[in-house]
């Protein structure tokens, strides 16, 4: 071979790795972690912020890159026949093809694209600052490349201008679920990133107590009963009711009923109750639990009475409420734990589980991974009702959303406990 064939095999080695560095450039740079960029930039990394810089002009970056590949690689495969050609003649055409072809997939696309797929952050800051001097070269070409493909995707109706990206809410929950399927991440981890992002979504009608479990006191009763409820009572603030029950004047807390206790010097009849209450709070039952939790921390308090849309009590929501959608159940020293009756779901020998019927459908999708809905239901006696489309009687059993509800246990009109099996699907033929 000539010198001059000598120096073109050189060439066509460099315009390879020209073409390997423009391919894993493509790839580690769309691959490339945002966050970790993002966050790389804030401490003042420069090749960070060039990153974020060259990714925020996607179609300049993509067309410069596509661009220098495809001008090293069919120069490349030029100076290769011609190479090929002049030691073997007319043959020389099928050896190039075959030869570039195999080097081009090999060197130039699944080598370098591997590599920038195993560490894409590491690679995306080394070869950032080169990017950006390709991009500068390129960029009166790629302009009018650019051009003519917007012109010509305007006439098949597509408009470039106006796509419509993913949200970040959804990004950051699709990042959560594939983090957890793919086990990086634990459930109780991925249970509380889910909660915070359901914040959003959910109104405190699913969060709150409904008033049939809620802890009132009459204030028309004596008042030494009314203390010795108070202190009985798990809780700190309880809502004062005038006759009915639905009737709520006020909220009472506990330390301000101790506090008279002391000042009376055990001599009850000098306490009313009701210079003792603080004013309740009513908000309907379609606010924002965001909206909620920032309104609890805006003006210092921690409950709320929900209305429904005629103004009728529906229940009351707590700071503890919301916050237990974030972090799971709390409890504290006055709770009663009871071999899992805390949470009112018991699993039995045989795989099935006893559930307490008034449990949030949220809560037992948290607890045993399930995906019950609760778009109309928002405890699994609801999802049991909707189910049967009556209010079954004890023994009854109804399928529904693959498993089988038996109602175990009913308190006059209300179904009490259930006994929920999961339905194993049937192979496919």
């Amino acid at each position: 071979m000539t010198v001059t064939l000598w120096l073109t095999s050189a060439g066509i080695v460099v315009l390879l790795a020209m073409s390997f560095f423009f391919s894993g450039s493509e790839t580690a740079l769309t691959a490339a972690s945002r966050a970790r960029m993002h966050q790389l930039a804030r401490a003042g990394d420069r090749r960070a912020i060039l990153v974020e810089s060259l990714r925020s002009e996607k179609e300049r970056l993509i067309g410069a890159i596509l661009l220098g590949n495809n001008v090293v690689n069919i120069l490349a495969s030029t100076l290769a026949a011609s190479v090929l050609i002049a030691v073997f003649g007319e043959a020389g055409i099928a050896y190039a093809t075959i030869a570039m072809t195999a080097a081009v997939v090999i060197f130039s696309e699944v080598l370098p694209k591997t590599i920038a797929l195993i560490r894409p952050d590491g690679f995306a800051l080394a070869v950032a600052p080169a990017v950006r001097v390709v991009v500068v070269v390129f960029a009166p070409v790629t302009l009018a490349v650019q051009t003519i493909v917007n012109a010509i995707l305007r006439v098949f109706g597509f408009d470039a201008d106006n796509v419509s990206a993913v949200s970040g809410h959804d990004e950051v929950r699709g990042t959560v679920d594939l983090l957890h399927s793919e086990g990086e991440m634990v459930k109780g981890d991925r249970d509380m990133l889910s909660g915070i992002l359901d914040l959003k979504v959910l109104t405190v009608g699913n969060v709150m107590v409904h008033r049939t479990q809620m802890i009132s006191i009459d204030a028309n009763q004596p008042v030494e009963r009314l203390v010795d409820e108070v202190l009985a009572s798990a809780f700190t603030r309880i809502p004062i009711y005038d006759e009915e029950p639905d009737n709520i004047i006020g909220i009472i807390h506990t330390k301000d009923v101790l506090r008279a206790v002391m000042a009376s010097r055990g001599d009850l009849s000098q306490i009313d109750i009701r210079q003792l209450m603080n004013e309740p709070w009513f908000i309907p039952e379609s606010t924002s639990v965001q909206v909620q939790l920032t309104a609890f921390l805006r003006r210092h308090a921690h409950m709320a009475l929900v209305l429904d849309e005629y103004g009728v009590l529906e229940g009351l929501v707590t700071l503890e409420d919301i916050i237990e959608e974030i972090v799971g159940d709390i409890s504290d020293e006055h709770d009663e734990p009871d071999d899992g009756a805390v949470t009112g779901i018991a699993q039995q020998p045989d795989g099935s589980y006893i559930v307490d019927a008034s449990i949030p459908i949220r809560d037992i999708n948290r607890v045993l991974d399930w995906s019950l809905p609760d778009a109309h239901a928002n405890t699994v006696a609801g999802v049991v009702i909707n189910a049967a489309k009556i209010i079954p009687d004890v023994g009854q059993k109804v399928t529904a959303h693959g498993f089988t509800f038996a109602v175990l246990e009913r308190d006059r009109l209300r179904v009490a406990k259930v006994r929920i099996v999961a339905l194993v699907p049937e192979p496919e033929a």
